[in-house]
């Protein structure tokens, strides 16, 4: 996965390029887990799965069962940021319910294909998806009761922003759910500054 850019939007395209890779083929071999059964060896359960759409559960790669613990209530706007192939955006609507509404945001438009497919076959009327860059979000203020965030602070160097932007868009007193890696001891300088640890 080298880059000779390591610019912001030089990390920003390879993690694009990356993530719209494991959307296009996710049975090929990535830099990190996809797959559902990758979604059952951290907490989704298997029958709750098989009730989703294959499209969406087949490219799920994210770090966390984050749709599963999060308070998401009855009618709660919910956003999903960096919704992947739709596995907890799915969840969310279910949880929401009809009278709930969840937006789905992701910067990989092979991605947002498996989503639109997914909601498409699982007759899901409570969803909007929208591609955006999260430090851009394509919404607006104070309108959303609960954002889940499920692996994507540790592939955007513009943390900052990503969190200047859900503290726009949740309302006061919402809540934000993010499951995230994190390291457990400082890496060396010379990692530190390579791209090439991104996906580790």
């Amino acid at each position: 996965m080298a880059t000779s850019d390591a610019s912001p939007d030089g990390l920003r395209e390879m993690v694009r390029g990356a993530y719209s890779a494991a959307a296009e083929q996710p049975q090929q071999k990535h830099a990190f887990p996809v797959g559902r059964q990758f979604a059952e060896s951290i907490g989704y359960p298997a029958e709750l799965l098989s009730s989703l759409p294959s499209v969406a559960c087949d490219a799920f790669a994210g770090v966390s069962n984050v749709s599963m613990f999060a308070e998401l209530p009855c009618g709660a706007t919910v956003l999903d940021l960096g919704c992947g192939s739709g596995t907890d955006t799915l969840i969310a609507a279910r949880k929401v319910g009809p009278t709930g509404k969840v937006f789905g945001v992701d910067f990989s438009a092979a991605m947002l294909s498996r989503v639109r497919q997914a909601v498409a076959e699982s007759g899901t009327v409570n969803v909007e998806l929208r591609e955006s860059d999260a430090e851009r979000l394509p919404i607006g203020d104070a309108t959303i009761d609960v954002a889940i965030v499920n692996g994507i602070f540790n592939l955007n160097p513009a943390r900052d922003t990503i969190f200047h932007e859900l503290a726009r868009v949740v309302r006061p007193r919402g809540t934000v759910y993010a499951a995230e890696l994190i390291l457990s001891q400082p890496l060396p300088a010379e990692i530190r500054v390579s791209e090439t640890d991104w996906f580790a």
